[in-house]
């Protein structure tokens, strides 16, 4: 069957969004076209997001596998990258390397904030959790998420010479 490779600006208008919550923070709130699904694509992901005023992105995190990167199309609000606030405004972009610092982005503005995210979907990653809940998850294709707290992770070959 021929997957509908083209999505006009109509079709996108038309789309409803899923309205998404952080399973780890109720403030990270957005609404997500999946171009990329829509499209059959599935070795990296393609969103148009939009962030309420005052809302989160996404829990504060990082990949140590993954990268993603984000297009500001509308609004305003700050990135935090670990321990930087920075001003974002429509027109900028931010890439987030793999084993990168960790990051959110909050709608700081007085209007919806739309994004285009792009980010790499590969079989396995480590992300972190680091400041809300320090929690570190393991997520493998096929199957179920495994989250552990950061604070209890053994490294055993750190012992050796």
């Amino acid at each position: 069957m021929l997957r509908k490779q083209l999505i006009t600006k109509t079709d996108i208008a038309k789309m409803p969004g899923i309205a998404k919550t952080h399973f780890l923070n109720d403030t990270a709130k957005r609404v997500n076209k999946s171009l990329g699904d829509a499209a059959g694509l599935d070795k990296f992901g393609f969103h148009i997001i939009e962030i309420p005023i005052g809302a989160l992105s996404t829990e504060f995190h990082r990949h140590y596998i993954e990268e993603e990167c984000v297009y500001n199309l509308e609004g305003s609000g700050v990135a935090r990258i670990d321990n930087a606030v920075l001003q974002v405004e429509a027109g900028d972009f931010i890439g987030y390397p793999a084993g990168g610092e960790p990051h959110d982005l909050r709608n700081t503005g007085s209007s919806i904030m739309k994004l285009v995210v792009v980010g790499v979907r590969l079989a396995y990653d480590i992300v972190d959790y680091p400041k809300k809940k320090g929690k570190r998850m393991f997520r493998c294709a096929g199957r179920p998420h495994d989250m552990v707290d950061i604070a209890v992770l053994e490294h055993p070959e750190a012992g050796k010479k």
